[in-house]
């Protein structure tokens, strides 16, 4: 009877197991990266600009159609001769039929489709930056998220461990209080604080399930419900110093890139006005078929005409009224726009970056010192409990100190993956967050 007993619960401690299945960080990012509704109009985007910088879009090539039709009429006609006699036709016939090849293509536009063709180009980097970027969010959005449900999971643990120990302090004070030892009060206390702690798991469990509904829409996948747990496993990476992230902040950087981009794109917008200062020089060919039925009155009874033309045109258009002088000109300005966002871009990310690096100092120097107080707190609850069970100590005592540890517990996780979440954020804005491994 035992060993079957015994069997059953090791069967339900496996399915359990089994049930709460671990969601690692890596895990989580490739879901992120192939379900999130961001990402994936991102990568969109990078395919519209991949075509739009085929070279079927940048005029290099030249335009082939093909034409036909035909044409009938029938007309009752009335000739008057300069002889002074009428000839009457009713019910002329003239039939047209053709169909011809055409090709055409520029040989020279002043160079404003070599300029585009390279615009479009630098319109894809863009577009690939802008996907990095909405990746890196994502990334950031995922990991608050993701450190938030495993803080919520230790504080939930250590509420269930003091719940735990707030009913062995009900159980030991309606003892004692049967043998007369306790009176109460004490007993009232500790369900008092029994419903309080309750309470707290509760509302912590609540959280738990609310963070986890919250990462299952960052990662699109409906399907994860909420039956597994996060990885609480915490490591720091060795992160260089404060001038070196600056330095790589300042090339590596998604937004300083994005605005490198952009004033390179400007920058070709100027040379492709400029090219309309200059002649177009374009070649045109055909090949055609052309066949006529004509009326009795017509001097041919038909004709039928097939041969090739071709022919070379140049347009120059010497004055335009300033429209080509008035987008150089605001081409140049625009520029001079992007150059002053990127600066502006650059000025602002050395202040965060800054900011970010001694808050990520403080917070590791904040957790350091709540490691040492929970050490702490926990010898003066060990002390505490001791005293407590042979009556030195007061169940308001106990409960303060058992308070004081629950608080170091907490404060240590809090630290913990604050300081992570910021040295994410460190690893953003110096532009290797894609490349660390989690």
């Amino acid at each position: 009877m035992k060993t079957k007993t015994l069997s059953i619960l090791i069967i339900i401690f496996t399915l359990q197991l089994n049930a709460q299945q671990i969601l690692t960080k890596k895990e989580a990012l490739q879901l992120a990266l192939e379900n999130n509704y961001g990402i994936k109009l991102a990568n969109n985007n990078v395919k519209i600009a991949e075509n739009n910088s085929s070279i079927y879009n940048s005029r290099f090539l030249p335009t082939v159609s093909f034409n036909t039709g035909t044409n009938y009429n029938n007309s009752n006609l009335d000739i008057e001769n300069h002889d002074g006699s009428n000839l009457k036709v009713n019910g002329a016939e003239t039939k047209t039929y053709n169909a011809s090849v055409n090709v055409n293509y520029i040989i020279f536009d002043g160079l404003g489709r070599k300029y585009n063709y390279q615009q479009l180009k630098q319109t894809y980097n863009l577009s690939e930056l802008q996907t990095k970027a909405t990746i890196e969010n994502t990334y950031l959005q995922l990991f608050n998220m993701y450190y938030q449900i495993a803080r919520l999971t230790e504080n939930t643990s250590n509420l269930k461990e003091a719940l735990s120990i707030t009913k062995q302090r009900l159980q030991r004070a309606e003892y004692k209080y049967e043998y007369g030892q306790a009176n109460k009060l004490e007993v009232l206390n500790a369900k008092v604080d029994i419903n309080n702690d309750s309470i707290n798991l509760i509302n912590a469990n609540q959280e738990v399930k609310n963070a986890k509904r919250n990462l299952n829409l960052i990662l699109n996948n409906k399907g994860k419900g909420l039956n597994y747990e996060v990885d609480t496993q915490v490591d720091f990476n060795d992160l260089l110093t404060y001038e070196d992230l600056l330095q790589k902040a300042n090339k590596e950087n998604t937004i300083i890139k994005q605005a490198d981009q952009n004033i390179a794109i400007n920058e070709l917008n100027l040379k492709i006005n400029k090219a309309n200062f200059l002649p177009t020089i374009g070649l045109s060919s055909s090949y055609g078929w052309n066949k006529s039925d004509n009326p009795a009155t017509s001097f041919q009874a038909g004709s039928t005409i097939l041969g090739l033309n071709a022919g070379i045109n140049l347009s120059w258009n010497i004055f335009d009224g300033g429209n080509t002088k008035t987008r150089v000109n605001n081409s140049k300005i625009a520029i001079e726009n992007q150059q002053l966002i990127k600066q502006q871009q650059t000025d602002d990310l050395e202040i965060t970056l800054h900011n970010t690096w001694d808050a990520y100092q403080n917070q590791l120097f904040i957790l350091k010192v709540q490691e040492q107080n929970i050490v702490t707190a926990q010898n003066n609850f060990e002390r505490t409990n001791e005293r407590f069970k042979i009556g030195q100590v007061s169940s308001v005592e106990f409960r303060q100190a058992q308070v004081n540890l629950l608080n170091s517990k907490t404060a240590v996780n809090n630290a913990k993956y604050t300081a992570k979440l910021i040295e994410i954020q460190l690893l953003q804005l110096s532009g290797q967050l894609l490349d660390f491994e989690f």
